[in-house]
């Protein structure tokens, strides 16, 4: 009666216990379970013997496939091997004939080379009780591999920050180092693989942020590289204009003042700003005819007779001054000879 009163008392508890990847079978529930036959024998005789209990594993892939070959170990509280054992081809292994109380089971081996193990977790064994125990291996991380590189160069480019996910989920968020990579690993839930997206939310500095999303398919335990290409910023290719040192602004450009200068009226006979050559050559030289013979009337062909022109006038003036002196001369003459006489 002792055995039968505290019985669901420990059930309870052994569901509590044991939560996340390793799942208790729909047999155990808040309702009083009727004892499964045991081959165990009852620990000591009398009126104070107390049975055994024990438990079977049930293991699967989260695709609810058997896993046949998975290894477990179980431990006392005095961390002495209770049992030890591999699933069967339905994915069973039973441990039978342990004494009541808590124990540390540990999954050592898979099986698989696409699933891990999953973590130790502790297990109530109950008297008179099999307590059925489902555990479900998830499947292998992929290893993902980040590149960022120049368009141009191919050149490895650190602070790249992308974001990978599936679906409408961001599962990473990673960022290229000095080297110009990132890794991580990558869950994936399905043993043919599955798809992913990576999308760029920060561009390394001096380049153009990569906006279209890019996508990949990663299979359990693989590895898989991912690379975002980015292109250099345009900065322009015009160089402004140097400022003038004299401080005078161009033709129609507004000084510091705000003031426009008003440009030179234009010659009729030519460009009078035009610069002056000290090269004798360029002023002496002829210039040459057109086609039909005649001079090009231009401004820097009119240069040859405003050159003559003003010869002719410095010769004149010369022959004015000599003919004024002389006359001076003949004056003076003329009002010394009737003394001299």
């Amino acid at each position: 009666m002792l055995t039968r009163t505290f019985a669901p008392a420990f059930a309870t508890a052994a569901v509590a216990a044991v939560t996340g990847t390793l799942l208790w079978a729909p047999a155990v529930s808040a309702q009083t379970p009727e004892p499964s036959p045991s081959t165990s024998t009852p620990t000591g005789s009398g009126p104070s013997a107390v049975e055994s209990g024990g438990v079977r594993i049930l293991k699967k892939d989260p695709g609810g496939d058997v896993m046949t070959g998975a290894a477990f170990t179980l431990l006392d509280t005095t961390g002495e091997v209770a049992g030890k054992g591999t699933t069967d081809a339905r994915g069973l292994l039973a441990f039978d004939d342990l004494a009541p109380g808590v124990y540390r089971l540990k999954e050592t081996s898979s099986g698989s080379p696409l699933h891990t193990t999953v973590p130790d977790r502790d297990v109530v064994i109950t008297p008179g009780i099999t307590l059925p125990l489902t555990v479900v291996d998830p499947f292998k991380p992929a290893t993902v591999l980040v590149k960022t590189k120049d368009d141009k160069t191919g050149r490895l480019l650190a602070g790249s920050t992308v974001n990978i996910g599936t679906g409408t989920t961001t599962l990473l968020t990673l960022t290229t180092r000095s080297d110009g990579t990132a890794s991580a690993p990558l869950p994936v839930n399905s043993r043919t693989g599955e798809d992913f997206w990576v999308r760029q939310t920060k561009a390394p500095d001096g380049y153009d942020l990569f906006k279209p999303s890019r996508s990949f398919t990663a299979k359990p335990g693989d590895p898989v590289t991912v690379t975002v290409t980015n292109a250099k910023t345009d900065t322009g290719s015009g160089t402004p204009p140097a400022p003038d040192p004299s401080g005078t602004p161009a033709p129609g450009k507004p000084d510091g003042n705000g003031n426009t200068p008003t440009p030179p009226p234009s010659h009729p006979g030519g460009d009078t700003t035009a610069p002056v050559t000290d090269d004798p050559e360029s002023s002496s030289a002829p210039p040459e005819p057109g086609a039909d013979g005649a001079l090009a009337h231009t401004g820097a062909n009119a240069t040859p007779w405003l050159v003559g022109g003003g010869a002719l006038l410095l010769a004149t003036g010369t022959v004015a001054v000599i003919a004024a002196r002389r006359r001076r001369t003949g004056n003076v003459s003329d009002e010394t000879s009737p003394a001299e006489g």
